[in-house]
């Protein structure tokens, strides 16, 4: 399985390349909706230095930066010697773990739900874990079966049910509890669970006619219980009600790679690209954007994951410039 991980992540670096090319194509005076309207520069610079590292850290590829609800607190996720780390919401360091595990190889996202319990997408092992506050293990999505199994009691290469993922890669919450996976990397579909972790139903195949999708690779859920998927593969972002009802269809000029909602009951949704972070309301309309394409400080890679608290504050995770970042408007 993480032989297939490791043939995702090369594809995953190629779809970087072309957006990059095709950012370059379109111009930055083109409208995400086709109208070609220039889209307005955001004031958003970048913090520098925010993030207090203990000594003599090595940061592997970042994949996950995700905030804590009650507490304030930046938890990021990283494929290195520390995989989790979380700092205060000054960027002073509190803990790392995770050490030594060989469950973060995949590491993909990490996220928080409504109530503050931290989650972690493992694309490479096709789970999803749901810790606790001192970091142990309270429940699981999918499942991995373990190599021993096949002499024994599992069929192998046998057609996997509905509620094992392929290479999973975000999961989001509707206000009665039930989780909804983008999955992902393999399936190309949308899952939906119940509060108990119990299938319920799921949508959308490898196309990309509306409704399908091309690696579905970030997804998030407003207020309303609206799911606003990253459609990445097809440069686009689709719109669900919470049963797969397919409500909109929003064609963006680069790849959407991860989706984030600001908190309060007048809600905007940041998308982080190749090289550029788009700001967008709820219905589809781009209200700006900034950043270059780079890897050195002060500009923005491919942004595997973004956590935005608010309209004027986004955390970044630079996948392939390893690096962590707070941008903030002027």
């Amino acid at each position: 399985m993480k032989k297939y991980f490791l043939m995702t992540a090369v594809c995953a670096a190629a779809i970087s390349l072309c957006a990059v090319a095709l950012m370059k194509a379109q111009g930055e005076g083109e409208n995400a909706r086709g109208g070609g309207a220039a889209i307005p520069q955001l004031p958003f610079h970048l913090v520098e230095n925010f993030f207090h590292y203990p000594a003599n850290s090595v940061v592997g590829r970042t994949t996950g930066v995700a905030i804590n609800p009650k507490t304030g607190n930046i938890v990021t996720l990283n494929r290195g010697y520390h995989p989790v780390l979380e700092f205060k919401s000054d960027g002073s360091f509190v803990r790392s773990w995770g050490e030594g595990s060989t469950m973060f190889v995949g590491a993909h996202v990490v996220r928080f739900d409504p109530q503050g319990n931290l989650w972690y997408v493992d694309a490479a092992d096709n789970e999803i874990f749901r810790f606790d506050s001192e970091g142990r293990t309270v429940g699981t999505l999918g499942t991995n079966p373990e190599p021993w199994t096949w002499l024994t009691h599992v069929i192998e290469r046998a057609a996997p049910d509905q509620a094992s993922f392929y290479q999973e890669t975000d999961i989001a919450w509707s206000k009665d509890g039930s989780m909804f996976v983008s999955d992902g990397y393999g399936n190309s579909r949308v899952a939906k669970f119940d509060k108990d972790g119990n299938f319920v139903q799921d949508w959308g195949r490898r196309g990309n006619q509306p409704g399908s999708f091309n690696t579905p690779h970030s997804i998030v859920i407003d207020n309303n219980d609206v799911i606003y998927v990253a459609d990445r593969g097809n440069s686009r972002i689709q719109v669900f009600d919470t049963e797969g009802n397919r409500k909109a269809v929003w064609n963006l000029p680069t790849a959407p790679w991860s989706l984030c909602l600001t908190n309060g009951p007048n809600q905007v949704m940041f998308v982080g690209s190749v090289g550029r972070v788009y700001k967008m309301d709820v219905t589809g309309k781009v209200l700006g954007a900034f950043g270059r394409h780079g890897r050195m400080a002060g500009t923005i890679d491919s942004v595997h994951q973004i956590a935005c608290p608010d309209e004027k504050t986004v955390y970044l995770a630079h996948t392939f410039a390893s690096r962590f970042d707070k941008w903030v408007a002027q």
